[in-house]
């Protein structure tokens, strides 16, 4: 028998359970890939779990600062000002603009503003 450590076991787990999840929908395989793909970066999905969790436009400063913290996983005290600045270009130039391009996000480049999709839908 094989040693396999917590880790391996819970992505083994994930994978299967997503695996049963995909078998009950009728998704293409390009939408599969496209949500996996957008996925595959944990900056982003900090950023997306950042959007629901506050449910309302954040400057993207502040949505920074917020990813930052989940990613360190210390106290935005704790945190420099060098680290959320690199976050905030990081977000600004690679991860928000896949995001707006998906439809998850919006991106309001004169305020400075992220707005989630479901703040958007409800004012419509």
């Amino acid at each position: 028998m094989t040693n396999t450590s917590q880790s391996e076991f819970d992505g083994i787990e994930f994978v299967l359970a997503m695996l049963d999840w995909l078998e009950q929908r009728e998704e293409s395989a390009d939408a599969v890939d496209e949500a996996f793909d957008l996925l595959a970066d944990e900056r982003r999905r900090l950023l997306l779990q950042v959007m629901r969790t506050y449910s309302e436009e954040l400057t993207l400063p502040d949505a920074a600062e917020e990813v930052a913290v989940r990613e360190n996983g210390c106290k935005v005290t704790e945190l420099s000002a060098e680290r959320v600045a690199n976050v905030y270009i990081s977000l600004y130039h690679d991860h928000m603009p896949r995001l707006v391009d998906a439809g998850l996000i919006e991106y309001d480049q004169e305020r400075d503003l992220v707005i989630p999709v479901e703040v958007r839908d409800n004012t419509l």
